[in-house]
Protein backbone atom coordinates (compact mmCIF):
# COMPACT_ATOMS: atom_id res chain seq x y z
CA UNK A 1 0.00 0.00 0.00
CA UNK A 2 2.86 2.38 0.74
CA UNK A 3 4.08 1.89 -2.82
CA UNK A 4 0.73 3.05 -4.20
CA UNK A 5 1.10 6.34 -2.33
CA UNK A 6 4.80 6.84 -2.99
CA UNK A 7 4.34 6.35 -6.73
CA UNK A 8 1.18 8.44 -6.94
CA UNK A 9 -0.69 5.46 -8.40
CA UNK A 10 -3.33 5.78 -5.67
CA UNK A 11 -4.42 9.04 -7.31
CA UNK A 12 -4.60 7.28 -10.67
CA UNK A 13 -6.95 4.75 -9.09
CA UNK A 14 -9.16 7.48 -7.64
CA UNK A 15 -9.18 9.31 -11.00
CA UNK A 16 -10.27 6.08 -12.67
CA UNK A 17 -13.28 5.90 -10.36
CA UNK A 18 -14.07 9.60 -10.95
CA UNK A 19 -14.15 8.94 -14.71
CA UNK A 20 -16.49 5.98 -14.15
CA UNK A 21 -18.70 8.14 -11.92
CA UNK A 22 -18.82 10.93 -14.50
CA UNK A 23 -19.63 8.49 -17.30
CA UNK A 24 -22.47 6.90 -15.35
CA UNK A 25 -23.93 10.28 -14.37
CA UNK A 26 -23.70 11.64 -17.93
CA UNK A 27 -25.36 8.55 -19.41
CA UNK A 28 -28.06 8.64 -16.73
CA UNK A 29 -28.74 12.32 -17.43
CA UNK A 30 -28.91 11.76 -21.19
CA UNK A 31 -31.29 8.81 -20.87
CA UNK A 32 -33.59 10.13 -18.16
CA UNK A 33 -33.06 13.89 -18.07
CA UNK A 34 -32.65 13.58 -14.31
CA UNK A 35 -29.62 14.36 -12.23
CA UNK A 36 -26.95 16.97 -12.71
CA UNK A 37 -26.65 18.73 -16.07
CA UNK A 38 -23.51 17.63 -17.90
CA UNK A 39 -21.87 21.07 -17.90
CA UNK A 40 -22.44 21.53 -14.17
CA UNK A 41 -21.14 18.05 -13.47
CA UNK A 42 -17.96 18.50 -15.49
CA UNK A 43 -17.15 21.88 -13.96
CA UNK A 44 -17.69 20.51 -10.46
CA UNK A 45 -15.61 17.41 -11.11
CA UNK A 46 -12.94 19.56 -12.77
CA UNK A 47 -12.10 21.21 -9.46
CA UNK A 48 -11.76 17.86 -7.74
CA UNK A 49 -9.71 16.40 -10.55
CA UNK A 50 -7.32 19.36 -10.46
CA UNK A 51 -6.88 18.87 -6.70
CA UNK A 52 -6.18 15.18 -7.26
CA UNK A 53 -3.57 16.09 -9.87
CA UNK A 54 -1.96 18.49 -7.39
CA UNK A 55 -1.84 15.67 -4.84
CA UNK A 56 -0.30 13.31 -7.38
CA UNK A 57 2.28 15.92 -8.33
CA UNK A 58 3.22 16.38 -4.67
CA UNK A 59 3.41 12.64 -4.03
CA UNK A 60 5.82 12.07 -6.91
CA UNK A 61 7.97 15.08 -6.05
CA UNK A 62 7.09 17.39 -8.92
CA UNK A 63 8.57 20.89 -8.52
CA UNK A 64 6.30 23.40 -6.83
CA UNK A 65 5.30 25.30 -10.01
CA UNK A 66 3.56 22.16 -11.29
CA UNK A 67 1.69 21.73 -8.04
CA UNK A 68 0.79 25.43 -8.00
CA UNK A 69 -0.53 25.21 -11.57
CA UNK A 70 -2.86 22.36 -10.57
CA UNK A 71 -4.06 24.34 -7.57
CA UNK A 72 -4.74 27.42 -9.71
CA UNK A 73 -6.67 25.23 -12.15
CA UNK A 74 -8.70 23.87 -9.22
CA UNK A 75 -9.43 27.43 -8.08
CA UNK A 76 -10.58 28.48 -11.55
CA UNK A 77 -12.86 25.43 -11.84
CA UNK A 78 -14.23 26.07 -8.35
CA UNK A 79 -14.97 29.72 -9.11
CA UNK A 80 -16.63 28.74 -12.39
CA UNK A 81 -18.73 26.20 -10.50
CA UNK A 82 -19.76 28.86 -7.97
CA UNK A 83 -20.62 31.32 -10.74
CA UNK A 84 -22.80 28.75 -12.51
CA UNK A 85 -24.63 27.89 -9.32
CA UNK A 86 -24.99 31.50 -8.20
CA UNK A 87 -26.65 32.61 -11.45
CA UNK A 88 -29.12 29.71 -11.33
CA UNK A 89 -30.66 30.98 -8.12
Amino acid sequence: MAGLFASGRIVDLVLFFVVIEATVLIVLHRKTGRGIANGDLLVSLGAGIALLLALRAALVGLPWPGIAACLVLALVAHLLDLARRWSDR
